[in-house]
């Protein structure tokens, strides 16, 4: 037993000698970090929308596109919009789009999420199938939560229901 003890207070002061002599009385100094990289990338990973690409971002973020009551279908007006977006963001690939579904205020909460889901899919669908890269989208509901018109008429209700395009790059 007093040879274990023995071991371990040896042990422990070649523990402490060796843990002190690998400090070091320099000052350590913190790193600044810019808030953008030099390639041009921000803190979001994203890269920073100047120029060609930020007018493209305006144009993509300014065009919503509406629904029927309780549909999902595109209409062909809505086509040309998103045609228009497809070709945008073809031309831009740095540029990233949150496709964000929203409903009227008729419905349950719970049903409104998902034909929002369902407007948010359909978009997305027809840009990646107009050849937009996935991974330039993403989708989201909004269900009837963040209405874009107050009212309880037709005429609010049909604002209401619609995607919008929100443009997750950060501006340079």
């Amino acid at each position: 037993m007093v040879k274990i003890f023995k071991l371990l207070v040896v042990s422990l002061a070649v523990l402490t000698i060796m843990a002190g002599a690998g400090c070091s009385t320099k000052e350590i100094k913190p790193v600044e970090v810019p808030p953008a990289y030099d390639d041009g990338y921000t803190d979001s990973g994203l890269p920073a929308l100047t120029g060609e690409a930020l007018v493209a971002a305006d144009e993509i973020t300014n065009a919503r596109i509406f629904f029927a009551f309780d549909s999902f279908d595109i209409h062909p007006d809505s086509r040309q919009v998103l045609a228009r977006k497809a070709e945008l963001l073809k031309r831009h690939p740095q540029i990233r789009v949150s496709i964000q579904g929203h409903c009227d205020e008729r419905g349950t909460e719970e049903y409104n999420l998902a034909l929002g889901e369902r407007r948010a899919r359909a978009a997305y669908e027809f840009l990646t199938f107009s050849g937009v890269n996935p991974a330039q989208l993403e989708m989201i509901s909004k269900g009837k939560l963040e209405p874009a018109v107050p009212g309880h008429n037709e005429a609010a209700w049909a604002q209401n229901r619609r995607d919008e395009f929100i443009v997750l790059n950060p501006r340079g």
